[in-house]
Formats: structure tokens, C-alpha cells, sequence
């Protein structure tokens, strides 16, 4: 099965999801410099929720690079990632009015779940494609998502106690997935290269 329609599924799915984010935004509620610093918090959890998406937007664009076909699997697999980032606008607008230990435990629990969904929809794709394959030399051992599920897990029960230091934990892990992953674009380049005359 081709890969076109996933593909083009899933930026449209993601396209929404931050227009929704970007709606529950609303201007200060006086013209002073107090209305403005009031809505700086939820500004912050928004750009966090919004390079989170970019994150996510940018790796899923990378691993379909990479892979050759999908099946029926692959396509609930994309769908269960789907779910879990379709969340973000509800918790970013929660934790952003109620900076609290059970909104911010919550979005924490979306990010673990859409980090483990990634996770599934990659080791589907994998068992598609086999041990030798481009999109296996590609991925490796995923030690980078493997490292961000467990500091999510932490960060989660953290919140109970000190919501500031999950977030922190939060951003941490978006730094680390920052930094564009650049093994799948070189795997590409010298297939390319490999193959042309």
C-alpha cells in the first residue's frame, strides 16, 4: 500500500491541531503591560506545545522518508499517534488556565502516550520493512526515544509534587528533539547517490 495518503492524512490532522492550539489564544484583557505579562504563561505552554507538534511533524515526515510501503497496521498505528497529538490542544489549554499538579501530570501523560505511539508506529514499520532496510539502518536503536519516555515517566510523577520541575523535564526533552535528527536525510543522500548513474 502507498504511503501517499498516510502521509498526506496525517499533515492535515496535524495542520488542524494547531490551528486549535493557536485558537484557544486569547488577547490580554487590558492595553497595560500587567495584561500582557498575565497571559505570558500561557504563551509559554503554547510554544511548547506548538514546537512539540513541530517535533513530531518533522521526525513523522523523516521516518516516511524512509519507508518504502504500509499496510493496514501501519495505518492504525498512525491513527493511535494521531489520537494521542489531537490531546495537545485540550492540555495546553488546561495547564495554560490552571497551572496545577493534575493538569500539569496530564500533559505529561499525553506526551509519554504520543512518545510511546511514535514508538509502535515506528516498530511497525520496521517489522514491514525487515532488519535490513533503509528505514531499519535509519532508526538504529531509537536510544533518543527510548531516553524520552522514561524522563516523561519521571516528569509525570514529579508533577504531583513540583509541577515546575516537569516542566522543565518537558522542555528538556523538546530540546533534545530540537536538534533535527540527521541519520535518515544521510541514509537517503548516499542511497541516491549509490543508485544513480
Amino acid at each position: 500500500m502507498h504511503k501517499g495518503r498516510l502521509e498526506a492524512f496525517s499533515d492535515g490532522v496535524l495542520a488542524i491541531i494547531i490551528t486549535i492550539m493557536v485558537l484557544e489564544l486569547h488577547v490580554p484583557a487590558g492595553t497595560d503591560w500587567a495584561s500582557l505579562v498575565a497571559v505570558v504563561p500561557k504563551l509559554l505552554i503554547y510554544l511548547l506545545s506548538f514546537v512539540n507538534i513541530g517535533i513530531y511533524w518533522n521526525n513523522h515526515h523523516h521516518l516516511l522518508q524512509a519507508t518504502q510501503r504500509v499496510n493496514g497496521v501501519a495505518l492504525w498505528a498512525n491513527m493511535h499517534l494521531l489520537f494521542w497529538l489531537s490531546l495537545f490542544p485540550f492540555v495546553t489549554d488546561w495547564m495554560g488556565e490552571h497551572f496545577a499538579p493534575l493538569s500539569v501530570a496530564a500533559y505529561g501523560v499525553v506526551l509519554i502516550s504520543a512518545g510511546g505511539a511514535y514508538y509502535v508506529l515506528e516498530q511497525t514499520l520496521l517489522a514491514t520493512h525487515g532488519p535490513g532496510s533503509l528505514l531499519a539502518r535509519a532508526v538504529g536503536r531509537d536510544a533518543k526515544g527510548i531516553a524520552s519516555l522514561v524522563i516523561y515517566a519521571v516528569a509525570v510523577g514529579a508533577a504531583l509534587l513540583r509541577p515546575w520541575v516537569s516542566c522543565v523535564l518537558y522542555v528538556v526533552v523538546a530540546l533534545i528533539w530540537l536538534v533535527p535528527d540527521r541519520r535518515i536525510e544521510r541514509l537517503l543522500e548516499s542511497e541516491s547517490h549509490h543508485h544513480s548513474p
